[in-house]
């Protein structure tokens, strides 16, 4: 109890801000009296499901995994009033994928693609891009998305993948509950408890393209009401190619070190603290302009970032239909290249408390508060005014789930208000209803309004785009001419309002469907517009030369619709197949005299992809598994339609060792997925790849 209590103290030592300190206390006495003990619900939960084999589980288990990311509160996945999909344990096993980033390529609406061996392109319907600004991501509760470009730096997001629980995605607006950026979908990454972690791991793996991998972790328990483990992983991969031939220099590894701890010390309360610490070094091959000849070089150079988090969460049930959980978090970020460089601290407290005042509703509502400080490094490509800055963002939000008729009809009422340092107070909002006219069958539907708020690299930064030489037919003048991107307090947040519509069908004992439509309609997106009255002499730096400025703006719009497919069925008992399929369509416009920068947005994501998936049990404890992935053209920046075929052969040798020989991308050599829009990178293919990794328990 003792060192629960000193790190708990020492967690709050960084929260020195005396509003959320009183805050935190009161909330603390409020709920801290004793309780009557609470009634225990047999559940078919994810974690029981994640320790079994695939072809084990019935189609009635798959569709009674337990998500919380829909609601903030446990709901079986066939009764979510949105479009849910669920990656298991057993899915990331049995997939041979070797990084979250590989994962998500399961999910029908999601648009995954490597930009080269150590970056990635990921999106939720729509506006793809390595800093896609519409998609949030958390990491147990924790938001990982960086507030410099509202993106997610998806090279760091690293933990060993033996301990996922379960990767819940919500495709569609999730403001009401989770805030600005949750535009387009929700990512939340679960970790498994350290309950279930127990005894030993030792992973690894080589190969082609994976030179090394290898993860170790260990848990036990303290006395008889709390669990520990720590872990280590280490990868080191290789440069992929160029399309033009070459290497791409672009070399990765990345090294994570941490630990969790989850302590029950009565029956209604469960505490949990967790912490990791990261180092990784990347190489890429950049382009960087100049205002003497030749106007720019091409170099290689090397990336390194680091950073800690650590998290504390304590849960309480208040009574049969009541409970509160509070959740405080400190993360930093550490990223430094020749272009730009930036360190990150993050400082969160989350409050929420579910009751039900009456028979017909359940309520949540909930406090947020979070504070970030960034300091950058700037260039000539890119410099940041002013170069530290300190954001503060508030936040409440209350959702009612009205049961209208008991097992067939319920509708969720949500909405959450926000106040940011650049727009001042925004509002989100959703209606959500669920008909269940029996147990095989669910239809939903649902109305959101959410905002995706400006970043920091939107307000006060300035990013030179180009330089046309002297004395070309483009520039006429004696003096280079500068194209220079200028953001300012003239943009202000981008608005959605969607509608969905989704189906769910258990056809029989071993076939199942989910279906999703969704109408999407944008408002103010981001846009710019070159203003050639305004070119000017600038003679700092030398030499001299003229500037023609791109002011950012909002003055894009336009509409996106698509359907989403994904399916489940069992032949045989030793048999699973997986399909999924989705469609995309986008519509996007500027007003007059504007850039078209959104012509790259409305291609950049495939209007079709296939996936489906196979697991096979077959004798002698082998397992077969295959992949098969379908991605159509992106033709704004050049992509080519292509198809992936991986292969996995898993061997369970003995009750606690396990191989396995994976096999990526074997139907093509190598294929361009992604053209990098953000320093000129050069275009890099992702090549066939093979790894052997064996498992020990102990």
């Amino acid at each position: 109890m003792i060192q629960n209590y000193l790190l708990s103290k020492k967690l709050f030592k960084y929260l020195k801000y005396p509003l959320v300190l009183k805050l935190i206390m009161i909330l603390l006495f409020i709920f801290s009296p004793s309780m009557p003990n609470p009634v225990l619900v047999s559940t078919c939960n994810a974690e029981e499901i994640s320790s079994s084999d695939l072809t084990d589980l019935s189609i009635q288990d798959l569709m009674e995994i337990e998500i919380t990311t829909g609601a903030k509160k446990s709901q079986i996945l066939a009764n979510t009033s949105a479009a849910a999909f669920v990656i298991t344990q057993e899915d990331i096993r049995r997939s041979g994928v070797t990084s979250i980033a590989e994962a998500l390529r399961m999910v029908p609406g999601l648009q995954v693609a490597r930009i080269d061996a150590n970056k990635w392109a990921i999106s939720s319907r729509g506006f793809n891009s390595r800093y896609s600004n519409k998609l949030l991501v958390l990491m147990d509760g924790r938001t990982v998305y960086s507030p410099l470009f509202s993106g997610v730096f998806w090279d760091i997001q690293d933990t060993p993948l033996e301990d996922i629980d379960r990767i819940e995605i919500i495709r569609g607006p999730g403001a009401a509950l989770w805030g600005a950026n949750a535009v387009n979908g929700v990512i939340n990454i679960i970790t498994k408890s350290a309950y279930d972690t127990k005894g030993g791991l030792v992973s690894a793996g080589a190969g082609k393209e994976e030179r090394g991998f290898g993860t170790f972790r260990y848990g036990d328990s303290i006395g008889e009401k709390a669990s520990y483990r720590f872990f280590g992983k280490y990868t080191d991969r290789d440069g992929e190619k160029l399309s033009s031939g070459g290497d791409a220099a672009d070399d990765w590894n990345i090294y994570i070190l941490g630990f969790r701890s989850d302590w029950n010390p009565t029956a209604m309360d469960s505490l949990m603290f967790e912490g990791n610490h990261f180092g990784s070094d990347e190489g890429q091959r950049i382009s960087m302009l100049s205002l003497s000849a030749p106007y720019s070089s091409t170099f290689d150079e090397s990336t390194k970032s680091d950073g800690e988090n650590f998290l504390f969460r304590w849960k309480r049930i208040l009574s049969n239909t009541s409970d509160m959980e509070l959740q405080v978090y400190h993360d930093r970020v550490k990223f430094q290249q020749t272009v730009v460089g930036s360190t990150t601290k993050t400082y969160d407290f989350d409050f929420q408390h579910r009751f039900s005042p009456c028979e017909k509703h359940e309520i949540i509502w909930g406090l947020g508060y979070r504070v970030t400080n960034s300091d950058t490094k700037s260039s000539f490509m890119i410099s940041f005014d002013p170069k530290s800055c300190t954001n503060n963002l508030y936040s409440a939000f209350v959702q009612d789930d009205i049961t209208i008729v008991e097992d067939y009809f319920r509708v969720t009422l949500g909405a959450k208000i926000e106040h940011n340092e650049y727009t001042g107070y925004e509002f989100q909002s959703n209606i959500r209803t669920l008909w269940t006219p029996d147990k095989n069958n669910s239809i939903w539907a649902s109305w959101s309004r959410a905002v995706r708020t400006p970043s920091i690299s939107e307000r006060g930064v300035r990013t030179n785009l180009s330089v046309l030489p002297p004395g070309i037919p483009q520039n006429p003048s004696s003096l280079p001419l500068l194209i220079s991107d200028f953001t300012g307090d003239n943009f202000n947040s981008e608005i959605l309002y969607a509608y969905e519509i989704g189906y769910r069908n258990q056809i029989s004992k071993s076939i199942s469907t989910d279906i999703t439509a969704f109408y999407n309609k944008y408002n103010d997106l981001r846009s710019a517009n070159i203003d050639y009255n305004a070119t000017s002499l600038e003679l700092s730096p030398l030499p001299p030369h003229m500037v023609v400025p791109v002011f950012i703006n909002n003055n894009a719009y336009g509409h996106t619709y698509g359907l989403e497919v994904s399916a489940e069925w069992k032949p045989f008992l030793w048999w699973a197949i997986k399909p999924a399929y989705s469609f995309l369509h986008m519509n996007l416009k500027s007003k007059p005299l504007d850039i078209s920068l959104l012509n790259d947005i409305d291609t950049a994501a495939p209007r079709h992809q296939i996936s489906c998936r196979s697991f096979m049990d077959l004798p002698m404890d082998l397992e077969l598994d295959l992949w098969l992935r379908y991605v159509d053209e992106l033709s704004s920046i050049d992509i080519s339609r292509y198809c992936m075929l991986d292969a996995r052969l898993g061997w369970k040798a003995t009750k606690n060792l396990e191989i396995s020989l994976v096999g990526q991308n074997l139907s093509d050599k190598k294929h361009l997925e992604f053209s990098e829009e953000f320093l000129n990178l050069n275009k890099t293919e992702t090549e066939r790849a093979f790894y052997l990794e064996a498992t020990w328990y102990f």
